[in-house]
């Protein structure tokens, strides 16, 4: 076998562009380094007068952060991955001689991010970049919450009380091992799903609930460009309605309409967007053990077709990215999230800023 050359790997990196590298695409049209100075202030990293091994550049940390949400990777898969793809060495600006961070670095840069609750702050500086370029929330906002599974936790029923009742169990209290790896925030939920027809042509009159355990992630998204503008995660068992009262809608929408399904009605929200200058277009529910009056169908119809896109948010990042919580406690999950929903709107980004060009 031939000595590797430089040209080779440049001819090497061109056919990959031929190919459509999308972390290419990432690089001409995001700028990474508006995320800097948040990086910065939230790692505190010292001036290194005191000596010792210099850290990995702040913006090159969070670009392998990007792909390891971009391709569901664990850190492990992320260290390998990274030095044995050109692709994603020629993303973080990394030739075959550079020091590549190890899992251990990766896992810590996001340790240091979670503790510092900077995920938050990262999504509005891009959310700003967003603005920036033109792409302000308009035509009215959509709200929903899709489940976000997380592994699962086999404790005994006791266990299970405590942690409801917001209780460390008091056999793992003297076991800090088993503490660091029991979820005590992720919960159980019943996921309903629609009843398949049947073999003889039949559709079951009840529909099927599995059982889930993991988070949930609520989200508004804006009509017009359909960014995630706003975003919140909680346990899975938590109400989808009560979160659009602790700042879920987006004030700064240019129109003041809310779209969300029959989850989201109830008089506390009426009245609550009501007084805050919202109009309503949330599904309005079945009468209970009466049929729904034929004008309201008509209406839930009608929403229905413009609140089905922020369904498009939810399968994208499930089926693009691999949405799941690899980690342990409600604080890590957000930032699991968090990540996803910025990479949501850069792969957003990316597609509205293509087809601009191209009109």
């Amino acid at each position: 076998m031939k000595q590797l050359g430089f040209f080779d790997v440049e001819e090497r990196l061109a056919r990959l562009s031929g190919l459509g590298d999308q972390l290419e695409a990432f690089s001409r049209t995001v700028d990474f380094e508006v995320f800097r100075p948040d990086l910065e202030k939230a790692l505190a990293y010292s001036d290194g007068s005191k000596g010792g091994r210099p850290p990995f550049d702040p913006v090159l940390m969070f670009k392998i952060l990007v792909i390891q949400t971009l391709n569901n990777l664990s850190d492990e898969r992320t260290e390998y991955l990274i030095n044995d793809r050109l692709s994603f060495m020629r993303f973080l600006g990394l030739g075959l001689s550079d020091r590549v961070p190890d899992a251990k670095t990766v896992w810590l840069f996001r340790e240091r991010l979670t503790q510092a609750g900077a995920i938050e702050r990262l999504f509005d500086r891009f959310d700003a970049t967003l603005r920036n370029a033109g792409y302000l929330p308009m035509s009215g906002q959509i709200l929903d919450a899709t489940l976000v599974a997380a592994p699962k936790q086999r404790n005994t029923n006791t266990e299970k009380a405590d942690l409801r009742a917001g209780r460390i169990p008091e056999d793992w209290q003297d076991k800090p091992s088993k503490l660091s790896h029991k979820d005590r925030h992720a919960r159980w939920t019943l996921k309903f799903t629609k009843a398949k027809r049947q073999d003889d042509g039949t559709i079951p009159s009840t529909d099927l609930a599995i059982p889930f355990f993991g988070y949930k992630s609520h989200v508004s998204i804006d009509r017009k460009f359909r960014f995630i503008r706003k975003w919140k995660t909680t346990d899975a068992a938590a109400s989808d309605g009560a979160r659009l009262r602790e700042g879920l809608l987006d004030k700064t929408n240019t129109a003041s309409t809310v779209w969300a399904d029959t989850a989201y009605r109830s008089k506390a929200n009426e009245d609550f967007m009501d007084k805050e200058g919202f109009v309503s277009k949330v599904h309005r529910k079945k009468p209970h053990l009466k049929p729904m009056p034929r004008h309201i169908q008509r209406s839930n119809a009608g929403k229905s077709v413009i609140r089905s896109c922020v369904e498009h948010v939810f399968a994208d990042q499930k089926s693009q990215t691999g949405l799941f919580v690899r980690t342990v406690g409600i604080t890590r999950a957000t930032t699991r999230i968090g990540l996803a929903n910025i990479v949501y709107n850069m792969r957003r980004f990316i597609f509205l800023e293509r087809i601009s060009t191209t009109a």
